[in-house]
């Protein structure tokens, strides 16, 4: 191995160069406390959570099988319900392929506008 002298400043600039690329040690060791500290409080609403399920379990009413005491009413209402959202869902989402369409028709334009050659590229 061959040692070569290198100035003070370029030395400096290099360590400068290499300190804004990495991380420090110091940085590096409060993010692993963060992120066990986030580990932590997760794990205790994890734990929150199974408690309030098993409560919820132990309260809820036996579930009966027989046909004659299901509420009719409140099945017609949770299909009604299911298929408005079915509807409005469906909208939302051709709304969202127009609106796709019409930004990859701007971009075309703008794209052909400004450089003929390069043609039409799609937006996604």
């Amino acid at each position: 191995m061959m040692r070569v002298p290198i100035p003070a400043r370029l030395r400096k600039a290099v360590r400068t160069w290499f300190d804004s690329r990495y991380i420090s040690i110091a940085d590096h060791r409060q993010d692993i406390r963060d992120a066990l500290w986030e580990v932590q409080t997760l794990r205790r609403e994890v734990t929150t959570l199974q408690a309030e399920v098993e409560r919820l379990r132990k309260t809820r009413p036996p579930v009966t099988a027989d046909p004659v005491t299901v509420d009719k009413a409140k099945i017609e209402d949770t299909y009604r319900l299911a298929q408005e959202t079915a509807k409005a869902l469906d909208g939302v989402l051709q709304n969202e392929v127009l609106v796709w369409q019409a930004i990859d028709d701007l971009r075309a334009r703008h794209v052909t506008a400004a450089d003929p050659e390069q043609g039409e590229r799609p937006c996604a």
